[in-house]
């Protein structure tokens, strides 16, 4: 049984995959520096909504195949060590390209040469090879791939088996052990450099940011000629297999796709327009919602109700989340403001359903929850997501 060391392995993307490869017959240890994270997982409580999640850690600590930590010295016996760091972005939207390899310096001292290192998270492109510059700064010579996720959040269980993945390697015995163990998962490996698969993943989320750019784009100008773009869409779409992936209108965000976008404008040296336009479009929904609100309410006199604080539906996650932007110009704009969320539990300013229904003058939805599509009241509800089919204009 192969012993794998997760690091960051409490979180969104580590936990599951953690758990899914001590499903499959590895011996898994999460590392991650957060304790109370650590303690429920230990006492198989699932941190965050995740389909599936909680039947599959009750049986991989039931099995004895997988616990959580902080105690770094578990590296030492680790075959494989899975690191899940992102780049982020700081508060000028530029990448730190040495978030990862800071990080690695509490693991160096428990590492060495045998070792099988895969970095899963996305990068800024050349992280890889900085990373390896670093091992060897210390006379380590691990084999290195870079493997990033694919997965949606709230679905990793069934994508980690279904998905192929990019592996993204230097040399042949590297390529070797990291596709032995997506082979142990039932997918697929497609083999490139490090430096391809860097780009491939940052390419596919920002192809996604574009995509609802255009969308919302879309959206925008139907709203300012008084159409309502979700008729428009539908009869697009319709028996159209060349427009079927047109999006539906909506907030974009969430921890990839804003900072994936900023990560290839920094990378193409801010040569990147179309990135940059995407995001200027995204991030204006919120500002045009409530300019749109002032020109219909006496707005400074209402109580607005936010349902939605997740960046997605069915999600508890509000990284990111565009719904919190839309409640700063809202407590700056109108009387006061209420929000919502049936998943959330992180923020203890929410409110509950009912109370927001009852006191708010107007509702705007922020988040696609399925929960809202029985919301009965008489009071005006924005929905640009078109969530309850009567249109989405404002």
């Amino acid at each position: 049984m192969k012993r794998v060391v997760v690091v960051g392995g409490g979180g969104h993307v580590g936990l599951p995959f953690s758990m899914v490869l001590a499903d499959r017959g590895f011996d898994v240890t999460a590392l991650d520096i957060d304790e109370e994270t650590n303690q429920k997982i230990n006492s198989c409580v699932m941190p965050f909504e995740e389909k599936g999640a909680t039947e599959l850690l009750k049986s991989v600590l039931d099995g004895k195949t997988f616990r959580a930590t902080n105690d770094y010295s578990v590296l030492k016996d680790a075959e494989i060590v899975v690191i899940v760091i992102g780049t982020p972005v700081d508060e000028h939207l530029n990448p730190d390209p040495n978030a990862v390899s800071a990080a690695l310096m509490n693991c160096i001292p428990f590492m060495n040469s045998s070792q099988l290192v895969i970095l899963r998270s996305t990068v800024f492109p050349g992280v890889t090879n900085t990373v390896k510059r670093m091992f060897e700064s210390f006379r380590l010579n691990p084999a290195i791939a870079f493997c990033p996720e694919r997965i949606l959040e709230g679905h990793a269980l069934d994508e980690l088996s279904r998905l192929p993945q990019i592996v993204g390697v230097w040399e042949e015995s590297a390529s070797v052990r990291a596709t032995e163990i997506f082979d142990s998962l039932g997918v697929k490996s497609i083999v490139v450099t490090p430096e391809e698969a860097e780009l491939a993943k940052l390419f596919t989320n920002v192809w996604r940011y574009i995509k609802f750019a255009a969308a919302n784009q879309f959206w925008l100008m139907s709203n300012e000629a008084g159409l309502d773009y979700s008729k428009i869409r539908e009869a697009i779409i319709y028996e159209y297999p060349r427009a079927a992936d047109l999006p539906s209108a909506g907030f974009t965000a969430g921890p990839c796709l804003f900072k994936d976008t900023m990560q290839l404008a920094a990378f193409s040296n801010n040569n990147f327009a179309l990135g940059l336009s995407a995001m200027q479009v995204n991030e204006s929904l919120p500002l045009y919602i409530v300019s749109q609100l002032e020109k219909k309410y006496d707005l400074k006199e209402m109580k607005v109700g936010i349902l939605g604080a997740a960046f997605k539906g069915e999600s508890d996650d509000i990284r990111s989340s565009l719904a919190y932007k839309l409640k700063k110009i809202l407590l700056f704009k109108s009387k006061e403001v209420f929000m919502t969320d049936p998943y959330v539990t992180s923020d203890s300013k929410l409110t509950d359903l009912a109370t927001t229904l009852s006191v708010s003058d107007i509702l705007v939805i922020a988040t696609p929850h399925s929960e809202y599509l029985g919301i009965v009241t008489s009071k005006p509800i924005i929905d640009i997501w078109n969530l309850l089919g009567n249109g989405s204009k404002v």
